[in-house]
This record gives structure tokens, sequence and C-alpha cells, in this order.
């Protein structure tokens, strides 16, 4: 239940944040790769603290989820690192998080108000395993 919760609010920090474009997909093949970055206000303090994960106007978490089939996530290896305007490096390091029929990967992130960031992330899935590389830039904020 706490699992479902937790993805309910990082979709709805999707939609509700900025307007869903095309570029949060990535396609790779038959693969779709959905992302997105946010603040780790979103979560309830219990949903943090049930994932270890820790909470901060300073602090974001990134999500990947990989698909073949809609609502049918896929196991994969995540890899990435977060590089400020300063080219200042946190390696991102992902945990699983699963339910039912999917698995959504997230890694928390440090970052300063209004700092443009650039995740660059490599996922390796599905049954050629070659790996795909792909980046995307967010603007993060300090929620007061």
């Amino acid at each position: 239940m706490k699992h479902l919760v937790l993805l309910s609010l990082l979709l709805a920090s999707v939609v509700f944040s900025e307007p869903v474009k095309q570029s949060h997909v990535k396609q790779h093949g038959e693969l779709k790769i959905f992302y997105s970055a946010f603040d780790s206000s979103f979560l309830t303090p219990e949903i943090a603290v049930a994932n270890n994960f820790v909470r901060g106007k300073d602090r974001g978490l990134v999500n990947i989820a990989v698909v073949k089939t809609l609502g049918q996530g896929i196991p994969a290896k995540v890899t990435g690192v977060v590089k400020n305007i300063f080219q200042q490096t946190q390696q991102l390091e992902f945990v699983a998080i699963k339910e039912q029929s999917t698995v959504y990967y997230l890694a928390p992130f440090e970052f300063e108000n209004e700092d443009l960031l650039t995740f660059k992330i490599n996922v390796t899935a599905g049954e050629s395993q070659f790996p795909y590389d792909f980046k995307f830039q967010k603007k993060m904020y300090h929620n007061p």
C-alpha cells in the first residue's frame, strides 16, 4: 500500500509540476523509458522513512521507469550522475521500488535553489541488453 501511495505521488509530481511532454519519455526499441526529477517535499514523512529517503528543501529524487507494455514495468539496471552548472557531480544510487506488476527506480540527490541540473542516465533492460544513454535537464527550486 505504501508503494502505491508513493507511485501516485511520483506520477502526480510529473503531472502537476509541469505540463507532461513527449520529452519525459525516451523510446529505445520497443521499450519506453519514463523519467522525472522532483523535490522530496512531494513525499510524506512516512513514505520517506519507509524507503530511507531524506526529505528537505535541498533534496530531490529522480524517477526512472522502463516499460514494454504500459503499466508493466520491467527490471533494468539504471545508473547515472547529476551535474550542476559548475560541473559538480553527484553519483546517482538507484533503488528499485517493486509493486505488483511494475518496478521503477528512484535515486536521491541534493540541489541548490534555482539549480539547473543535467542528469545523465544509463539504462540496460530488455532482451537486447544493450545500454541506452540519455540526458535531460531540470531546474530545481527550494519549496518554502
